[in-house]
């Protein structure tokens, strides 16, 4: 999983792509309660040109959370960080994992989309009062 192309190929096929853009992918997870989550996938790059996969999954809207909670969890998570960022115009919570290229395998890769997804929606559940909007 050195480059944005290896992790395209890797996923390909094992979930249809909702964005297929040159550094973004997104699908769908299907998870073991019925309900889907959304997953969106990145390319990243830092000031010394290296290169980073960024896995992400919103949330909720930012609206009404109080973000002191937000960054509790932050300090709290071993793995995932929550951030916000523009979804249809209007800010949303996201919860992301950048992780770089040179230390990702298809297995830490599948993992991680798993772990996002999983702790994602039981994160949206409590923002969004159990709707699955995401």
């Amino acid at each position: 999983m050195q480059h944005f192309e290896a992790i395209r190929t890797h996923l390909n096929g094992k979930y249809p792509f909702r964005h297929n853009d040159p550094y973004l992918i997104s699908f769908d997870v299907e998870l073991p309660t019925g309900r889907q989550q959304g997953i969106y996938l990145a390319e990243l790059e830092d000031e010394g040109d290296r290169k980073f996969l960024r896995v992400s999954t919103p949330i909720g809207p930012l609206v009404g959370v109080d973000p002191r909670r937000c960054l509790r969890f932050n300090w709290e998570q071993r793995v995932g960080y929550l951030a916000v960022s523009d979804l249809d115009g209007s800010p949303y919570i996201h919860l992301c994992e950048n992780r770089p290229y040179e230390l990702l395998t298809a297995g830490e890769l599948e993992g991680l989309i798993a772990e996002l997804a999983t702790l994602g929606d039981r994160l949206e559940q409590l923002v969004t009062h159990q709707a699955d909007a995401f």
